[in-house]
């Protein structure tokens, strides 16, 4: 069997546990690939990491320290958010992630990585380059999303051409490619399962995952799980409300319950990672409010598991 999703340890998630909790030791943070689906199966509940964007006007010291202190493991980065304008270089981002116990498990991203140019190489050459200087252990990798993408076939075509170029360059670095599927019209990549395909056709199932958004999975009106290929869950918030499904998407996302309760049933293993809108930042507990949406996403896995219902 291939080798699944990223492994990622998991965090604290209640308050009770927060007056007790231990930092965690360092050889369990390490991320890992794991094989088959028995190990996965026995985890309960979601493995929680916190995306910069749930926190972008915190440099990157105070947004690690924020994840510690949530008892949280696993960071992602992005490099358009304001605490990376100046550049900040690779070597610091690494102290800092040290400093505060956290690993980075992807950076943020190649933008338009399907509209594949020598530019594109140039830059997917240089971001790869930052990530594994970083020490983070992914790439992001989103698709052309402006509606400007050529007919159905020469798109599939651009697809495949772009994974493999891009396989090289992610493998001589020790880093997985996410491909990210964005739900909307224009996207040029909407779908995961046709993700899935185009990995399966250029051979990279070991240098290729895919991205599940809760959000852009309900958008696409997407079926299609696949938790052996997924390497990230992102947890979306949503700030219009034609596309809220429950009362509170600021905290929430799409749908989230039932796509956790089937990625982890499914076998999935890895993050989930807490991806939300800028209405987030201004509140006046950002941090009590994430704990708070932790502790009921983590619970309405386990309870859900049980056959719990609330």
């Amino acid at each position: 069997m291939k080798e699944s999703s990223i492994d990622y340890p998991s965090g604290l998630l209640n308050q009770r546990a927060v007056a007790t909790r231990q930092k965690p030791n360092s050889r369990e943070r390490r991320p890992r690939f794991m094989k088959g689906k028995s190990q996965a199966m026995r985890q309960a509940s979601p493995r929680i990491a916190l995306d910069h964007m749930a926190a972008s006007r915190l440099d990157v010291r105070a947004f690690f320290a924020l994840a510690r202190d949530q008892g949280l493991a696993d960071v992602q980065i992005r490099l358009f958010s304001n605490p990376f304008a100046p550049g900040m270089p690779a070597t610091d981002v690494r102290s800092a992630a040290a400093e505060a116990g956290v690993t980075i498990i992807s950076v943020h991203a190649l933008q338009r990585f399907n509209e594949w140019t020598p530019a594109r190489q140039a830059e997917a050459s240089k971001l790869a380059d930052y990530a594994a200087e970083c020490g983070a252990k992914a790439l992001v990798l989103v698709p052309v999303i402006d509606g400007s993408w050529p007919t159905n076939g020469e798109r599939h075509g651009n697809l495949l051409l772009a994974l493999s170029a891009l396989k090289p360059i992610l493998q001589s670095r020790g880093l997985i490619g996410l491909i990210e599927p964005l739900g909307f019209q224009t996207c040029s990549l909407r779908s995961k399962k046709e993700a899935a395909k185009a990995i399966t056709a250029v051979d990279g199932q070991s240098a290729f995952r895919l991205v599940h958004d809760t959000f852009h999975h309900t958008l696409a009106g997407e079926t299609f799980f696949s938790c052996e290929l997924t390497g990230l869950v992102h947890i979306s918030g949503v700030n219009d409300p034609t596309f809220w499904i429950y009362p509170d998407r600021v905290l929430g996302g799409s749908d989230n319950g039932s796509q956790i309760r089937a990625l982890l049933d499914g076998g999935y293993a890895g993050p989930f990672s807490f991806e939300l809108v800028e209405e987030v930042h201004a509140l006046d507990d950002l941090a009590g409010a994430l704990a708070a949406r932790i502790d009921l996403i983590r619970h309405g896995a386990i309870d859900a598991r049980a056959g719990v219902r609330r």
